[in-house]
Protein backbone atom coordinates (compact mmCIF):
# COMPACT_ATOMS: atom_id res chain seq x y z
CA UNK A 1 0.00 0.00 0.00
CA UNK A 2 1.61 3.18 -1.15
CA UNK A 3 1.78 5.96 1.58
CA UNK A 4 0.58 8.40 -1.03
CA UNK A 5 -1.57 10.98 0.47
CA UNK A 6 -2.92 13.41 -2.38
CA UNK A 7 -4.31 10.87 -5.55
CA UNK A 8 -4.73 13.59 -8.35
CA UNK A 9 -6.15 13.37 -11.69
CA UNK A 10 -5.02 14.99 -15.08
CA UNK A 11 -7.40 17.46 -16.73
CA UNK A 12 -7.88 14.82 -19.66
CA UNK A 13 -9.69 12.78 -16.84
CA UNK A 14 -12.24 15.54 -16.21
CA UNK A 15 -15.50 13.33 -16.60
CA UNK A 16 -16.89 13.50 -20.50
CA UNK A 17 -20.64 13.30 -18.78
CA UNK A 18 -22.88 13.66 -15.76
CA UNK A 19 -23.95 10.67 -14.31
CA UNK A 20 -27.63 10.62 -14.64
CA UNK A 21 -29.56 8.08 -11.79
CA UNK A 22 -33.15 8.38 -12.75
CA UNK A 23 -32.02 5.86 -15.68
CA UNK A 24 -30.97 3.29 -12.73
CA UNK A 25 -33.83 4.10 -9.98
CA UNK A 26 -35.72 0.85 -9.19
CA UNK A 27 -38.78 2.48 -9.41
CA UNK A 28 -39.08 6.74 -11.20
CA UNK A 29 -39.62 9.60 -9.02
CA UNK A 30 -43.19 10.86 -8.56
CA UNK A 31 -44.24 13.41 -11.14
CA UNK A 32 -43.66 17.19 -10.48
CA UNK A 33 -47.44 19.16 -9.94
CA UNK A 34 -48.47 22.59 -11.08
CA UNK A 35 -49.08 24.74 -7.77
CA UNK A 36 -52.10 25.86 -9.27
CA UNK A 37 -53.90 22.61 -11.30
CA UNK A 38 -51.85 19.63 -9.02
CA UNK A 39 -51.35 18.08 -12.49
CA UNK A 40 -48.08 17.23 -13.44
CA UNK A 41 -46.07 19.76 -15.22
CA UNK A 42 -44.61 19.51 -18.98
CA UNK A 43 -41.78 21.95 -20.45
CA UNK A 44 -44.38 24.40 -21.07
CA UNK A 45 -44.82 24.84 -17.38
CA UNK A 46 -41.46 25.40 -16.35
CA UNK A 47 -40.44 27.63 -19.81
CA UNK A 48 -40.74 31.06 -17.95
CA UNK A 49 -38.66 30.00 -15.22
CA UNK A 50 -35.71 27.27 -17.53
CA UNK A 51 -34.15 27.07 -20.57
CA UNK A 52 -35.14 23.74 -22.56
CA UNK A 53 -31.85 22.36 -22.46
CA UNK A 54 -32.12 22.20 -18.02
CA UNK A 55 -36.01 21.19 -18.64
CA UNK A 56 -35.32 18.14 -20.55
CA UNK A 57 -32.42 17.31 -17.98
CA UNK A 58 -34.57 17.22 -15.58
CA UNK A 59 -36.90 14.52 -16.72
CA UNK A 60 -34.37 12.61 -19.02
CA UNK A 61 -33.81 8.90 -18.30
CA UNK A 62 -30.75 9.07 -20.30
CA UNK A 63 -27.72 7.52 -17.86
CA UNK A 64 -25.40 10.03 -19.30
CA UNK A 65 -25.48 13.30 -20.05
CA UNK A 66 -22.62 14.70 -22.21
CA UNK A 67 -20.72 17.54 -20.83
CA UNK A 68 -20.47 20.52 -23.18
CA UNK A 69 -16.90 21.53 -24.28
CA UNK A 70 -17.12 25.09 -23.03
CA UNK A 71 -18.10 24.08 -19.74
CA UNK A 72 -15.88 21.44 -19.62
CA UNK A 73 -13.03 24.39 -20.36
CA UNK A 74 -14.38 26.44 -17.69
CA UNK A 75 -13.99 23.43 -15.07
CA UNK A 76 -10.46 23.47 -15.98
CA UNK A 77 -9.91 26.30 -13.68
CA UNK A 78 -9.89 23.50 -10.59
CA UNK A 79 -11.06 20.19 -11.80
CA UNK A 80 -9.97 17.69 -11.00
CA UNK A 81 -10.38 18.29 -7.45
CA UNK A 82 -7.71 16.26 -5.06
CA UNK A 83 -8.67 12.90 -3.46
CA UNK A 84 -6.96 13.41 0.22
CA UNK A 85 -6.22 10.63 2.24
CA UNK A 86 -6.44 11.96 6.03
CA UNK A 87 -3.72 10.01 7.58
CA UNK A 88 -2.95 12.75 9.99
CA UNK A 89 -6.89 12.32 11.22
CA UNK A 90 -7.13 9.12 11.31
CA UNK A 91 -3.53 8.92 14.03
CA UNK A 92 -5.56 11.34 15.75
CA UNK A 93 -8.52 8.94 16.13
CA UNK A 94 -6.13 6.44 16.59
CA UNK A 95 -8.63 4.52 14.08
CA UNK A 96 -7.76 1.47 12.14
CA UNK A 97 -10.43 3.04 9.39
CA UNK A 98 -8.42 4.94 6.01
CA UNK A 99 -10.22 7.98 5.66
CA UNK A 100 -9.94 9.89 2.13
CA UNK A 101 -11.78 13.00 1.23
CA UNK A 102 -12.50 15.13 -2.20
CA UNK A 103 -11.88 18.53 -1.74
CA UNK A 104 -13.98 20.84 -3.19
CA UNK A 105 -12.75 23.89 -1.24
CA UNK A 106 -10.43 24.22 -4.32
CA UNK A 107 -12.71 25.69 -6.38
CA UNK A 108 -12.33 29.79 -7.30
CA UNK A 109 -15.80 29.79 -5.46
CA UNK A 110 -14.70 28.05 -2.68
CA UNK A 111 -17.03 25.09 -2.56
CA UNK A 112 -18.79 22.04 -5.05
CA UNK A 113 -21.21 24.57 -6.15
CA UNK A 114 -19.62 26.09 -9.29
CA UNK A 115 -19.96 22.57 -10.83
CA UNK A 116 -23.86 23.37 -11.96
CA UNK A 117 -23.45 26.83 -11.64
CA UNK A 118 -21.34 26.93 -14.67
CA UNK A 119 -23.33 24.95 -16.77
CA UNK A 120 -26.51 26.21 -15.78
CA UNK A 121 -25.01 29.80 -17.02
CA UNK A 122 -24.14 28.24 -19.92
CA UNK A 123 -27.46 26.67 -21.22
CA UNK A 124 -29.20 29.48 -20.41
CA UNK A 125 -26.57 31.90 -22.16
CA UNK A 126 -26.54 29.29 -25.14
CA UNK A 127 -30.66 30.02 -25.25
CA UNK A 128 -30.35 34.15 -24.90
CA UNK A 129 -30.99 34.51 -21.50
CA UNK A 130 -29.89 37.82 -20.67
CA UNK A 131 -29.94 37.41 -16.36
CA UNK A 132 -30.33 35.04 -13.64
CA UNK A 133 -32.01 35.53 -10.36
CA UNK A 134 -31.35 33.40 -7.65
CA UNK A 135 -31.45 32.71 -3.73
CA UNK A 136 -28.18 31.75 -1.13
CA UNK A 137 -27.82 30.40 2.36
CA UNK A 138 -24.93 30.56 3.92
CA UNK A 139 -23.18 32.24 0.55
CA UNK A 140 -21.89 29.50 -1.66
CA UNK A 141 -24.23 29.16 -4.14
CA UNK A 142 -24.50 32.94 -4.64
CA UNK A 143 -20.64 33.07 -5.08
CA UNK A 144 -20.41 30.48 -7.28
CA UNK A 145 -23.64 31.88 -9.85
CA UNK A 146 -22.20 35.08 -10.09
CA UNK A 147 -18.56 33.47 -10.94
CA UNK A 148 -20.57 31.59 -13.67
CA UNK A 149 -23.01 34.49 -15.02
CA UNK A 150 -19.48 36.58 -15.01
CA UNK A 151 -17.75 33.84 -17.14
CA UNK A 152 -20.41 34.12 -19.56
CA UNK A 153 -21.64 37.79 -20.00
CA UNK A 154 -25.02 37.49 -17.58
CA UNK A 155 -26.74 39.47 -15.47
CA UNK A 156 -27.24 38.31 -11.82
CA UNK A 157 -29.21 39.22 -8.90
CA UNK A 158 -28.76 37.06 -5.70
CA UNK A 159 -31.58 37.00 -2.87
CA UNK A 160 -29.54 36.46 0.18
CA UNK A 161 -30.97 34.77 3.48
CA UNK A 162 -31.34 37.69 5.62
CA UNK A 163 -29.04 36.16 8.65
CA UNK A 164 -25.82 35.28 6.78
CA UNK A 165 -26.27 38.38 5.03
CA UNK A 166 -25.36 39.65 8.44
CA UNK A 167 -23.54 36.66 9.09
CA UNK A 168 -21.56 36.66 6.42
CA UNK A 169 -20.44 39.93 5.10
CA UNK A 170 -17.50 39.09 2.93
CA UNK A 171 -19.58 36.50 1.07
CA UNK A 172 -21.75 39.22 0.30
CA UNK A 173 -19.23 41.41 -1.22
CA UNK A 174 -17.94 38.46 -2.90
CA UNK A 175 -20.69 38.38 -4.66
CA UNK A 176 -20.84 41.71 -5.41
CA UNK A 177 -17.00 41.95 -6.50
CA UNK A 178 -18.24 39.45 -9.62
CA UNK A 179 -21.06 42.19 -10.91
CA UNK A 180 -23.90 40.67 -8.98
CA UNK A 181 -26.51 42.46 -7.33
CA UNK A 182 -27.77 41.28 -3.40
CA UNK A 183 -30.39 41.39 -1.38
CA UNK A 184 -31.41 40.63 2.54
CA UNK A 185 -34.30 38.67 1.97
CA UNK A 186 -37.21 38.66 2.89
CA UNK A 187 -36.72 42.17 0.70
CA UNK A 188 -38.67 45.15 0.06
CA UNK A 189 -38.22 44.47 -3.79
CA UNK A 190 -40.59 41.69 -4.17
CA UNK A 191 -44.55 40.90 -3.63
CA UNK A 192 -43.37 37.97 -1.40
CA UNK A 193 -40.77 39.66 0.03
CA UNK A 194 -42.88 42.36 1.47
CA UNK A 195 -45.76 40.03 2.34
CA UNK A 196 -43.45 38.16 4.67
CA UNK A 197 -41.40 41.64 6.32
CA UNK A 198 -45.76 42.52 6.86
CA UNK A 199 -46.46 39.51 9.30
CA UNK A 200 -42.28 39.03 10.42
CA UNK A 201 -40.92 42.28 10.45
CA UNK A 202 -37.56 41.08 12.25
CA UNK A 203 -37.78 37.99 10.22
CA UNK A 204 -34.01 36.50 9.61
CA UNK A 205 -35.17 34.49 6.23
CA UNK A 206 -35.28 31.05 5.06
CA UNK A 207 -34.80 29.69 2.19
CA UNK A 208 -37.83 29.15 1.22
CA UNK A 209 -38.13 32.92 1.22
CA UNK A 210 -35.77 33.72 -0.45
CA UNK A 211 -36.83 31.15 -3.55
CA UNK A 212 -40.27 32.55 -3.54
CA UNK A 213 -38.25 36.12 -4.11
CA UNK A 214 -36.13 34.74 -6.56
CA UNK A 215 -38.60 32.71 -8.64
CA UNK A 216 -40.99 36.09 -8.84
CA UNK A 217 -37.97 38.48 -9.91
CA UNK A 218 -37.73 36.11 -12.99
CA UNK A 219 -41.77 35.03 -13.15
CA UNK A 220 -42.17 39.19 -13.72
CA UNK A 221 -38.97 39.87 -15.92
CA UNK A 222 -41.11 39.56 -19.19
CA UNK A 223 -38.82 36.55 -20.37
CA UNK A 224 -35.56 38.78 -19.71
CA UNK A 225 -34.28 36.57 -16.83
CA UNK A 226 -34.91 32.73 -15.78
CA UNK A 227 -34.36 31.03 -12.35
CA UNK A 228 -31.71 29.04 -11.04
CA UNK A 229 -31.11 26.83 -8.30
CA UNK A 230 -28.15 25.54 -6.45
CA UNK A 231 -29.80 22.50 -5.22
CA UNK A 232 -33.16 19.78 -4.83
CA UNK A 233 -33.56 19.62 -8.62
CA UNK A 234 -32.36 16.44 -10.72
CA UNK A 235 -30.49 18.52 -13.27
CA UNK A 236 -28.49 19.95 -10.51
CA UNK A 237 -27.74 16.71 -8.56
CA UNK A 238 -26.69 15.37 -11.82
CA UNK A 239 -24.13 17.46 -12.42
CA UNK A 240 -22.06 17.42 -9.29
CA UNK A 241 -21.43 13.74 -10.03
CA UNK A 242 -18.67 14.67 -11.72
CA UNK A 243 -17.22 14.54 -7.64
CA UNK A 244 -18.07 10.87 -7.36
CA UNK A 245 -16.90 9.79 -11.07
CA UNK A 246 -13.01 11.45 -10.09
CA UNK A 247 -13.47 10.11 -6.59
CA UNK A 248 -14.09 6.64 -8.43
CA UNK A 249 -11.09 6.69 -10.41
CA UNK A 250 -8.71 8.45 -7.59
CA UNK A 251 -9.59 5.84 -5.01
CA UNK A 252 -8.90 3.12 -7.62
CA UNK A 253 -4.82 4.71 -7.78
CA UNK A 254 -5.15 4.33 -4.13
CA UNK A 255 -5.40 0.62 -4.43
CA UNK A 256 -9.06 1.22 -2.06
CA UNK A 257 -12.73 0.74 -2.57
CA UNK A 258 -15.16 2.54 0.54
CA UNK A 259 -17.19 0.80 2.89
CA UNK A 260 -18.92 4.31 3.69
CA UNK A 261 -19.81 7.20 1.93
CA UNK A 262 -20.37 10.02 3.83
CA UNK A 263 -22.01 13.78 2.83
CA UNK A 264 -23.55 16.49 4.37
CA UNK A 265 -27.35 17.16 3.12
CA UNK A 266 -29.57 20.31 2.96
CA UNK A 267 -30.94 20.79 -0.38
CA UNK A 268 -28.66 17.24 -1.61
CA UNK A 269 -26.23 18.54 -4.04
CA UNK A 270 -23.08 17.85 -2.58
CA UNK A 271 -24.17 14.63 -1.06
CA UNK A 272 -25.70 13.13 -4.60
CA UNK A 273 -22.63 14.63 -6.27
CA UNK A 274 -20.60 12.33 -4.02
CA UNK A 275 -22.61 9.74 -3.94
CA UNK A 276 -24.69 8.92 -6.60
CA UNK A 277 -21.82 7.01 -8.64
CA UNK A 278 -20.91 4.96 -6.07
CA UNK A 279 -25.16 4.02 -5.73
CA UNK A 280 -24.86 3.44 -8.94
CA UNK A 281 -21.50 0.93 -8.58
CA UNK A 282 -24.47 -0.51 -5.87
CA UNK A 283 -27.47 -0.90 -8.35
CA UNK A 284 -24.98 -2.65 -11.08
CA UNK A 285 -22.65 -3.97 -10.25
CA UNK A 286 -23.59 -5.58 -6.86
CA UNK A 287 -21.34 -3.57 -4.30
CA UNK A 288 -22.46 -2.87 -0.81
CA UNK A 289 -21.29 0.25 0.27
CA UNK A 290 -23.39 2.16 2.93
CA UNK A 291 -24.46 5.62 1.96
CA UNK A 292 -25.10 7.99 5.02
CA UNK A 293 -26.40 11.75 4.09
CA UNK A 294 -25.59 13.34 6.99
CA UNK A 295 -28.55 16.47 8.24
CA UNK A 296 -27.97 19.05 11.36
CA UNK A 297 -30.85 18.21 14.31
CA UNK A 298 -32.09 21.93 13.87
CA UNK A 299 -33.17 21.18 10.31
CA UNK A 300 -34.14 17.19 10.14
CA UNK A 301 -36.24 16.52 6.81
CA UNK A 302 -34.83 13.52 5.90
CA UNK A 303 -35.11 11.68 9.72
CA UNK A 304 -38.08 13.91 10.99
CA UNK A 305 -40.28 15.39 8.05
CA UNK A 306 -42.20 13.70 6.18
CA UNK A 307 -42.63 12.13 2.94
CA UNK A 308 -45.02 14.42 1.09
CA UNK A 309 -45.79 17.12 -1.97
CA UNK A 310 -44.79 20.62 -1.10
CA UNK A 311 -43.78 23.88 -2.18
CA UNK A 312 -40.12 24.24 -2.90
CA UNK A 313 -40.60 27.69 -1.91
CA UNK A 314 -42.39 29.73 1.27
CA UNK A 315 -45.20 31.76 -0.53
CA UNK A 316 -46.35 28.42 -2.75
CA UNK A 317 -45.24 29.67 -6.37
CA UNK A 318 -42.70 26.63 -7.22
CA UNK A 319 -44.19 23.82 -8.02
CA UNK A 320 -45.03 20.95 -5.72
CA UNK A 321 -42.71 18.19 -5.59
CA UNK A 322 -42.69 14.69 -3.50
CA UNK A 323 -39.97 14.75 -0.73
CA UNK A 324 -38.91 14.70 2.76
CA UNK A 325 -40.23 17.77 4.14
CA UNK A 326 -40.60 20.26 7.39
CA UNK A 327 -43.12 21.93 5.52
CA UNK A 328 -42.64 25.31 3.51
CA UNK A 329 -43.23 27.28 5.94
CA UNK A 330 -40.15 26.45 8.15
CA UNK A 331 -38.03 29.40 9.38
CA UNK A 332 -35.05 27.93 10.67
CA UNK A 333 -33.23 29.08 13.24
CA UNK A 334 -29.91 30.81 13.10
CA UNK A 335 -27.39 28.13 12.81
CA UNK A 336 -24.29 28.75 11.12
CA UNK A 337 -24.26 25.60 8.03
CA UNK A 338 -26.49 28.02 6.19
CA UNK A 339 -26.67 26.02 3.42
CA UNK A 340 -28.16 23.08 5.60
CA UNK A 341 -31.61 25.05 6.35
CA UNK A 342 -33.75 24.07 3.71
CA UNK A 343 -37.45 22.72 4.67
CA UNK A 344 -37.54 19.99 2.31
CA UNK A 345 -34.74 17.45 0.77
CA UNK A 346 -33.95 16.83 -3.22
CA UNK A 347 -36.35 14.04 -4.91
CA UNK A 348 -34.22 11.84 -5.76
CA UNK A 349 -32.42 11.68 -2.23
CA UNK A 350 -35.96 11.83 -0.64
CA UNK A 351 -36.96 8.64 -3.22
CA UNK A 352 -33.59 6.97 -2.49
CA UNK A 353 -34.16 7.22 1.07
CA UNK A 354 -38.14 6.29 1.20
CA UNK A 355 -36.43 3.02 -1.23
CA UNK A 356 -33.64 2.74 2.03
CA UNK A 357 -30.76 2.82 -0.47
CA UNK A 358 -29.23 5.21 1.59
CA UNK A 359 -29.07 6.08 4.69
CA UNK A 360 -30.03 9.51 7.07
CA UNK A 361 -28.66 10.54 10.43
CA UNK A 362 -29.26 14.06 11.96
CA UNK A 363 -26.29 15.78 14.18
CA UNK A 364 -26.21 18.63 16.53
CA UNK A 365 -24.57 21.79 16.15
CA UNK A 366 -21.82 21.69 18.69
CA UNK A 367 -20.59 17.94 17.61
CA UNK A 368 -20.09 19.31 13.91
CA UNK A 369 -17.84 21.92 14.91
CA UNK A 370 -16.19 19.54 17.35
CA UNK A 371 -15.49 17.19 14.66
CA UNK A 372 -14.56 20.49 12.43
CA UNK A 373 -11.91 21.43 15.11
CA UNK A 374 -10.51 17.97 15.38
CA UNK A 375 -10.15 18.00 11.07
CA UNK A 376 -8.42 21.37 10.90
CA UNK A 377 -5.72 20.55 13.76
CA UNK A 378 -5.18 17.35 12.25
CA UNK A 379 -5.19 18.00 8.25
CA UNK A 380 -4.78 21.98 8.35
CA UNK A 381 -8.17 23.03 6.32
CA UNK A 382 -11.16 24.69 8.14
CA UNK A 383 -13.95 23.24 6.68
CA UNK A 384 -17.50 24.58 5.76
CA UNK A 385 -20.21 24.73 8.60
CA UNK A 386 -21.73 22.52 6.90
CA UNK A 387 -19.18 19.76 5.31
CA UNK A 388 -18.84 19.58 9.23
CA UNK A 389 -21.23 17.76 9.79
CA UNK A 390 -20.15 15.08 7.11
CA UNK A 391 -17.09 14.71 9.53
CA UNK A 392 -18.98 14.13 12.72
CA UNK A 393 -20.74 10.80 11.05
CA UNK A 394 -17.05 10.35 10.16
CA UNK A 395 -15.57 10.69 13.53
CA UNK A 396 -18.56 7.96 14.41
CA UNK A 397 -17.89 5.35 11.74
CA UNK A 398 -14.06 5.74 12.73
CA UNK A 399 -14.74 5.29 16.62
CA UNK A 400 -17.41 2.51 15.43
CA UNK A 401 -13.87 0.90 13.49
CA UNK A 402 -11.68 0.74 16.48
CA UNK A 403 -14.44 -0.74 18.33
CA UNK A 404 -14.81 -3.98 16.29
CA UNK A 405 -11.07 -3.89 15.36
CA UNK A 406 -11.95 -3.35 11.70
CA UNK A 407 -9.90 -1.13 8.63
CA UNK A 408 -12.86 0.26 7.24
CA UNK A 409 -12.39 2.92 4.11
CA UNK A 410 -14.45 6.14 4.63
CA UNK A 411 -14.96 8.48 1.87
CA UNK A 412 -16.43 11.95 2.54
CA UNK A 413 -16.99 15.32 0.66
CA UNK A 414 -15.60 18.13 2.20
CA UNK A 415 -17.70 20.47 -0.18
CA UNK A 416 -15.93 23.85 0.81
CA UNK A 417 -14.10 25.33 2.97
CA UNK A 418 -14.41 27.71 6.40
CA UNK A 419 -12.63 31.10 5.59
CA UNK A 420 -15.62 33.17 5.26
CA UNK A 421 -16.72 31.46 8.57
CA UNK A 422 -14.69 32.18 11.09
CA UNK A 423 -17.33 33.90 13.62
CA UNK A 424 -18.79 30.98 13.84
CA UNK A 425 -15.63 29.28 14.77
CA UNK A 426 -15.38 31.93 17.05
CA UNK A 427 -18.77 31.76 18.35
CA UNK A 428 -18.34 28.00 18.92
CA UNK A 429 -14.66 28.45 20.41
CA UNK A 430 -15.93 31.00 22.81
CA UNK A 431 -18.62 28.99 24.12
CA UNK A 432 -21.39 30.72 22.80
CA UNK A 433 -22.92 28.11 20.18
CA UNK A 434 -25.88 25.90 21.46
CA UNK A 435 -27.25 22.54 19.98
CA UNK A 436 -31.13 23.12 19.08
CA UNK A 437 -33.26 19.87 18.39
CA UNK A 438 -36.18 21.31 16.40
CA UNK A 439 -39.27 20.97 18.38
CA UNK A 440 -41.90 18.35 17.72
CA UNK A 441 -44.69 20.41 18.35
CA UNK A 442 -43.14 22.42 15.25
CA UNK A 443 -42.95 19.63 13.32
CA UNK A 444 -46.63 18.84 13.87
CA UNK A 445 -47.74 22.00 13.10
CA UNK A 446 -45.88 22.15 9.56
CA UNK A 447 -47.17 18.89 8.52
CA UNK A 448 -50.78 20.57 9.10
CA UNK A 449 -49.46 23.27 6.45
CA UNK A 450 -48.75 21.16 3.84
CA UNK A 451 -50.94 21.15 0.88
CA UNK A 452 -53.29 18.52 0.18
CA UNK A 453 -52.91 16.30 -2.68
CA UNK A 454 -55.24 13.94 -4.35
Amino acid sequence: MTETTRFNLPQSEIPRAWYNVQADLPRPLPPVLHPATRQPVGPDDLAPLFPMALIMQEVSRERYIEIPDEVREIYKLWRPTPLIRARRLELALDTPAHIYFKYEGVSPSGSHKLNTAVAQAYYNKQEGVQALTTETGAGQWGTALSQACNFFGLECTVYMVKVSYEQKPYRRVMIQSFGAQVYASPSDTTQAGRAILEQSPDSTGSLGIAISEAVEAAATSGGRSKYALGSVLNHVLMHQTVIGEEALKQLEMAGEYPDVVIGCAGGGSNFAGLALPFLRQNLTEGRKTRIIAVEPEACPSLTRGRYAYDYGDAIGLAPLVKMYTLGHEFVPPPLHAGGLRYHGMASIVSELYDQKLIEAVAVPQLESFDAAVRFLRAEGIVPGPEPSHAIAQVVREAQAAKEAGEKRVILFNLSGHGYFDMSAYEAFLSGKLDNYRFPEAAVDSAMAQLPVVD
